[in-house]
């Protein structure tokens, strides 16, 4: 199925673009595209998940909606859906 993905910040300085779509297999949860996401940027490992868990201060929107009000990690995907990956944000 392909997804965009969508990156904020410093992710999408490591990124190095804004908006990316990929093809994942059918029935990819989050979790799965944000391992591949740690597996094939290096600067990331390790900054989305900890411990099998949401990194802290992460957010993550599917379609607009934070996964953690879904399903977390375990929501699932479908063609055409879109994952908004936002860093740790400070402001001041």
């Amino acid at each position: 199925m392909e997804l965009e993905l969508r990156f904020f910040a410093t992710f999408r300085e490591t990124v190095g673009t804004k908006t990316k779509t990929r093809e994942f297999p059918d029935g990819a949860v989050v979790g799965d595209v944000l391992e591949t996401l740690e597996s094939e940027y290096e600067d990331l490992e390790g900054r989305l998940l900890d411990n099998g868990e949401l990194a802290p201060h992460i957010n993550v929107l599917k379609n607009g909606r934070e996964v953690l009000h879904m399903e977390g990690l375990e929501t699932e995907l479908a063609e055409g859906d879109t994952l908004s990956i936002f860093p740790p944000v400070a402001g001041g």
